[in-house]
């Protein structure tokens, strides 16, 4: 069992349709809830031929069946005190559902309201029932006339011959015209209808407008436009309107009306004469337009426009794939100018349409169906002229987008490669400046001392080298991954220092990223770090299970901490490493580069470090501090 419902706004009655209802959830045997007295003129209501059932509101928003009609009670094999007094929620759960917003608005407003209900055995309709809802006097009135389809069908047998049918279809199918008779509210609609909405024929089409309804919502204007038109006075009424049939197509329909009226303004009768004026209907036809269209059919990128400034337009398929909607989805009109990005273009093409100007030669940006992240570049050429004492339009569109691309990409690549020279050629200036300040600060402190001037510069080439190695192949001077260079840090000072029996550890939050700027005095300061360790943490060539190890995590999303530390033989007097050492003056100056924070650990084994650092470089300590919540100790 399904129900679908659709309001008709034309009629402006809402429509129930229910398949293959299961008569056995219609009626539930409940408790009686109150015993009514005998409802008056119930015996005449037994003679009227339309159901009156009536229901007393409960404050639970339920109500009470004081009466249902005799018709449905027939039908359902019951009597009335099956059913009286009881809740209708209870009682019949399915109509219950089906009517209880509807009895709930009638009760809240106070005004009647109409409602068409189609009874379906699989898709064929049975019966239909015309429902009106009041409320009076406290109560709910649900009003039902029920009517069978072979009922439905007899007037429509009686009036048209199958035989002048026939020939009446036949013309219509050759001519693609098809018309209407309205006659007291009810329609009677030709084959020629069906053949242009390609559809067959159901029993409820004698009820509504059946070509209205399917009229696109950009022509309903028309369609309003007709109805507050046709009067004694103006009584015809001929225009075209596009429809969308129920298998997706649009359709232009010339369309014919005339009305009849009586003495009071009151309309007798109508009449409508539908002509499809669509080119889809005349494939047969060969035109000269046809052959132009069809030489740019498989072209995806280049598109012919003929009469785009029109509703007759006609569109290669480049178009329908440039916009990336199907031809028979798509519906032409003003808002496709909402989709150009450049407001100049869409002001030139508002003039176009206004006959302010004759030709649009330009270059836009079009946005697919409203997506601000599917862009594509197009070239439009329009131009409107005059022919005979009609005008016309014609234009061609051109998908340049990946030319355009290919063109930026090309900029892009040669201005980064210019910037990635420039770049390598600033850091290995810098950094050769760098080591040659060390050089002379270490000439000057370890004149006597060359092999350990040379093992330090080795250590700080080596780290130099490899960042410039992996800096350079990436081409990303601002995102680098610090575990990356920390574990070919690592594999570099085991090399160096393997035979000494030192090993080199690393414990590295995978998620830090640092800019160059913050990654070459970090790695210089790491190389001090190590070479102090080396030299004072392990004097003795006996000691086992030498270690250097290093942890940098994140503190939060903007603070980096670093923790280096040996298990050597640990400092005596943290002072002598202070003013006496120019290691220490080197780190010190190196961690004011990063803005960082350099302390020293106490540690049960051996000497640690610990250095709090910013992850965005280029902000001074005491930027760093205020964000960190810290007043500058230094």
């Amino acid at each position: 069992m399904r129900v679908e419902r659709q309001y008709r706004e034309l009629e402006k009655i809402e429509e129930i349709r229910i398949y293959n209802i299961d008569r056995n959830k219609v009626y539930c045997p409940s408790k009686q809830v109150k015993k009514f007295e005998k409802v008056s003129f119930s015996n005449i209501m037994k003679q009227v031929p339309s159901d009156i059932n009536v229901f007393l509101p409960l404050d639970d928003n339920d109500y009470l069946i004081k009466r249902v009609g005799w018709n449905l009670l027939e039908r359902m094999n019951l009597n009335l005190e099956d059913v009286e007094g009881r809740k209708l929620s209870e009682t019949s759960p399915f109509y219950y559902d089906l009517f209880k917003e509807d009895l709930r608005e009638v009760r809240e407003t106070e005004e009647a309201k109409a409602l068409r209900v189609f009874y379906y055995i699989s898709d064929r309709v049975i019966s239909i029932a015309n429902v009106h809802i009041i409320s009076d006097e406290g109560k709910v009135y649900l009003i039902s006339d029920l009517t069978k389809t072979d009922e439905l069908n007899k007037s429509v047998e009686d009036q048209i011959k199958e035989e002048e049918e026939n020939k009446a279809a036949l013309i219509e199918y050759f001519s693609h015209t098809g018309s209407f008779y309205k006659l007291h509210d009810e329609y009677t609609w030709t084959p020629g209808i069906y053949n242009i909405i390609n559809r067959s024929k159901e029993t409820r089409d004698r009820f509504y407008n059946i070509i209205f309804d399917l009229v696109i919502p950009e022509d309903r204007p028309l369609v309003d436009e007709l109805l507050g038109t046709m009067s004694p006075e103006t009584d015809t009424y001929e225009n075209i309107i596009r429809i969308k049939t129920p298998g997706g197509h649009i359709k232009y329909l010339d369309t014919y009306l005339y009305s009849k009226f009586d003495e009071n303004g009151e309309e007798v009768s109508s009449y409508g004469l539908f002509k499809d004026v669509s080119v889809d209907s005349h494939k047969h036809l060969t035109r000269p337009v046809d052959f132009m269209l069809n030489g740019f059919n498989h072209n995806s990128k280049l598109s012919l426009l003929v009469e785009p400034l029109s509703k007759r337009y006609e569109f290669s398929e480049g178009f329908y794939k440039m916009i990336e909607v199907p031809k028979n989805e798509y519906i032409h009109n003003k808002s496709i100018l909402d989709n150009i990005v450049e407001e100049d273009v869409r002001n030139e093409l508002e003039k176009l349409m206004a006959g302010e100007i004759s030709e649009v030669n330009t270059v836009l940006t079009y946005k697919v169906k409203g997506d601000p992240n599917n862009f594509k570049i197009c070239e439009l050429f329009i131009e409107r002229f005059k022919y005979g004492n009609n005008e016309h339009s014609m234009g061609f569109l051109t998908d340049i987008t990946v030319s355009r691309q290919e063109q930026e990409e090309l900029k892009k690549s040669n201005a980064a490669k210019n910037i990635l020279i420039k770049e390598v050629h600033h850091r290995v200036k810098n950094n050769l400046q760098v080591l040659s300040s060390f050089l002379n600060l270490e000439r000057r402190a370890y004149k006597d001392k060359p092999n350990q001037i040379l093992d330090n510069m080795q250590t700080r080439l080596s780290s130099l080298a490899l960042l410039h190695e992996k800096t350079y192949t990436t081409e990303d001077f601002h995102n680098i991954n610090l575990e990356d260079y920390m574990r070919d840090q690592d594999s570099t000072l085991n090399t160096l220092f393997g035979a000494k029996g030192i090993k080199f550890t690393s414990e590295i939050d995978p998620k830090i990223y640092l800019s160059i700027e913050a990654i070459t005095p970090l790695l210089l300061i790491i190389d001090e770090l190590t070479m102090n360790a080396i030299k004072h943490a392990f004097p003795y060539s006996t000691m086992k299970d030498k270690t250097i190890s290093k942890k940098i995590d994140l503190l939060d999303e903007k603070t980096c901490e670093m923790i280096f530390w040996d298990n050597g033989i640990g400092l005596k007097d943290s002072d002598v490493l202070k003013n006496h050492n120019l290691g220490w003056e080197i780190i010190k100056n190196l961690t004011r580069q990063i803005s960082g924070e350099l302390e020293i650990l106490e540690c049960e084994v051996g000497t640690g470090f610990r250095i709090i650092f910013p992850v965005e470089f280029g902000q001074t300590l005491d930027e760093f501090n205020e964000k960190r919540g810290k007043s500058d100790e230094n």
